[in-house]
């Protein structure tokens, strides 16, 4: 799956040319002659893995060079005339805020420190317009539901959207990140106090102490008891406390609610919502939500877990994609909760075929991170390969800015051995779970390996 999905995306890509708005190419799904934000976003946190064959900067930099005075940075744009492109349920172009931790995931997989200096202003800009379009009087956002890319999911009558808000956290969050990466105080405390009067609001006003779960709020700041996978933004945005982020887990855990065959519907079973043949975002399983689900359990020490429902998730891809030997099938942006194959589209929320955005999440990103387990950084110069238990795997001639690792765990006559191979020197860290084992080496140049019974 990851090599066929690189095959599938050089298939779409557009090569581009020195002086167009594009340099080094760009993709669109379906060839729609419309960029979009959301998809440039979601796209470019597994792009970075292709060693800029793709490069996913470029697509992001025409949504900066694409910013208006006011800071508004719209979500769709005409490839061939430059215009912004809005719709009636959306009319100010918004979209979900996920600029400033696709450049902190950038940072640390090219290490460009100057290129976060530069884009600095768009993100400031862009997130004083957000607060002056979105926000209100309480503190917390209120946007059209498009805005939150959750398709048709049944929220009738809510205003203010948990993940929406939990989205908005994130942004100020990573923006402090940015501000300790360039060792800008005043930067990193403006937006740690933005961050903490979002997530205090969110924990005080949207957390049902009865349900032990995060709801979206009416017009007059009720909650409203409709159970969905966007509360699970609060974990990716780390607003809950540990005592209520373990409500949550369990509840991913319970078979009756979130804890379904493929992990994890949009609406839990107990839902009235919920159908098992999907029905769009009515039950559906769709892979940008297991994304960030993961990623936020990751969040709460939940790495096991997270593997898990990251590897039950892409077998349903699999067995969807080659559901029998005679029979070639493919892949979709929404699956079936229970069993293998497409979720039903509905009348409002078509489900794309071949949705490569929210495909490579899965099959590049969380293969790499979640399911081989490596965490890379490369201003630190470290690869933190975390292992639940010793198994064959690993991954040959990954590309990091020019410097090919190699990484592969297998079993010989003198035990379980790592084979390491590198371009340059890099500081590995090997933390085995089940054995409570964790080492540190520089590894040079070249090859080497190490025997795990020697740590």
């Amino acid at each position: 799956m990851y090599d066929r999905t690189w095959v599938w995306l050089d298939e779409i890509w557009h090569k581009g040319e020195k002086d167009s708005l594009f340099p080094d190419g760009y993709f669109t799904h379906a060839d729609s002659g419309i960029i979009n934000l959301f998809e440039a976003s979601i796209s470019s946190l597994f792009l970075v893995y292709s060693n800029q064959s793709y490069n996913p900067y470029s697509l992001i930099d025409y949504f900066y060079s694409k910013q208006c005075e006011d800071g508004q940075i719209a979500e769709c744009y005409d490839i061939a005339t430059g215009e912004p492109v809005f719709s009636e349920d959306n009319p100010a172009g918004l979209s979900l805020p996920l600029l400033s931790y696709v450049e902190f995931v950038f940072y640390h997989k090219i290490g460009n420190k100057k290129r976060l200096k530069d884009i600095l202003p768009y993100l400031e800009k862009y997130f004083a317009w957000l607060q002056k379009t979105a926000m209100k009087q309480n503190g917390l956002y209120s946007v059209p539901y498009p805005a939150t890319h959750m398709g048709n999911l049944p929220r009738e009558g809510a205003v203010y959207t948990v993940d929406y808000n939990a989205a908005v956290a994130i942004f100020a969050l990573y923006m402090s990140n940015i501000g300790d990466i360039l060792n800008d105080k005043e930067l990193a405390f403006r937006y740690k106090r933005i961050y903490f009067s979002v997530k205090t609001r969110i924990n005080s006003m949207m957390w049902d102490s009865d349900d032990r779960f995060y709801y979206d709020l009416d017009e007059n700041e009720n909650r409203i008891k409709n159970k969905h996978i966007g509360a699970y933004w609060t974990l990716l945005a780390e607003i809950p406390n540990d005592e209520y982020a373990s409500f949550l887990i369990d509840m991913l855990k319970d078979e009756n609610e979130f804890g379904t065959e493929n992990p994890f519907p949009t609406v839990p079973r107990s839902s009235s919502y919920f159908s098992e043949d999907g029905n769009g975002y009515r039950g559906g399983v769709v892979s940008f939500c297991t994304y960030m689900v993961v990623k936020g359990l990751i969040n709460y020490g939940s790495f096991v877990f997270a593997r898990e429902c990251a590897i039950r998730h892409m077998y349903f891809i699999l067995d969807t994609l080659h559901p029998d030997a005679e029979k070639q099938g493919d892949v979709w942006e929404i699956y079936k909760p229970m069993s293998e194959g497409a979720a039903l589209s509905a009348e409002d929320c078509e489900n794309k075929r071949r949705y490569l955005p929210m495909l490579g999440l899965v099959t590049i990103a969380l293969v790499i991170e979640n399911i081989i387990g490596l965490e890379i950084s490369l201003p630190r110069k470290t690869v933190y390969w975390t292992m639940q238990s010793l198994e064959e795997m690993g991954i040959e001639d990954l590309s990091l800015k020019k410097n090919n690792i190699t990484i592969l765990s297998n079993k010989n006559a003198r035990g379980w051995e790592i084979r390491l191979e590198s371009e340059k020197l890099y500081y590995f860290t090997i933390h085995l779970l089940d054995a409570d084992k964790k080492k540190t080496l520089p590894i040079p140049s070249g090859k080497c390996s190490m025997l795990i019974d020697k740590l």
